[in-house]
């Protein structure tokens, strides 16, 4: 098993607390320094030089950017992963042309960040397989990390339950796409199942997201996601139209 050095430059202390200890515990990685500041995380590289360096976008002192351009100018060796609040397609590239290996959205999981920064730096390894297992994982990550764009382009906050069943909605009629034709005995209870929960509490949960995002007018927002004119002012979808309609899109892009 490879080993790598890591800094950790990210904004919100607890995060990157989060961070550090899922890191420590998962053996691969050795932290040699954290800062929520640039300028303080372009020090700890000149001094540690690591093998990697996860980047957040907005940084005290000089932001992610910044450092960036800083290891790319000095020829410092390591790998880019970039984290942001941002999943605009112009920053992504500009992460990506300055040498980002990885651009994660928040919110996403430190445990998922931890997996996905092991995968891409293992594959640099001649002896590395992707596993049908590995793969899998990588992709319900990137399908995770997609139906969480939507979601906060449209306004849905992580916070509520709402959310996590939303999302394990879309997930099983991607995987299932006739269970949309019965939510009500079917989808709602193998979502509750999921999450120790009621069909009924499943629904309402469900209802109360959609609402949240309608209610704060993005209603532009969400046409733009799904390329037509859905819905007008106050009108809303019912939670198997919404379910519907992003597992289609998803199913359209080629995620499955």
């Amino acid at each position: 098993m490879n080993s790598y050095k890591i800094v950790i430059l990210v904004s919100n202390d607890e995060f990157l607390s989060e961070l550090k200890n899922c890191f420590e515990k998962q053996g691969n990685f050795t932290v040699v320094g954290v800062s929520n500041s640039g300028s303080v995380g372009i020090a700890l590289i000149n001094q540690h030089r690591p093998d990697c360096v996860l980047l957040d976008t907005v940084l005290s002192g000089e932001d992610g950017f910044g450092v960036m351009n800083y290891i790319r100018d000095n020829n410092i060796p390591c790998s880019i992963f970039m984290i942001s609040n941002f999943s605009d397609d112009k920053l992504v590239s500009k992460a990506v042309a300055r040498g980002a290996r990885y651009y994660f959205v928040k919110p996403v999981p430190a445990e998922t960040v931890v997996e996905r920064m092991v995968e891409v730096l293992e594959e640099q390894s001649p002896e590395y397989l992707v596993s049908e297992q590995i793969r899998d994982k990588r992709r319900v990550s990137s399908l995770d990390e997609k139906i969480s764009n939507i979601f906060i382009s449209i306004g849905i906050p992580p916070h509520i339950k709402g959310y996590q069943y939303l999302r394990e909605g879309i997930k099983m009629t991607i995987e299932n796409p006739s269970i949309i034709n019965n939510v009500t005995k079917e989808l709602y209870p193998s979502i509750g199942r999921k999450f120790s929960t009621s069909a009924s509490k499943v629904e309402r949960a469900i209802r109360h997201a959609i609402e949240v995002a309608w209610n704060r007018g993005r209603v532009e927002a969400i046409n733009a996601i799904f390329g037509v004119r859905v819905y007008i002012g106050s009108e809303r979808p019912t939670n198997s139209e919404f379910i519907a309609l992003v597992a289609d899109k998803l199913i359209l892009e080629g995620l499955m």
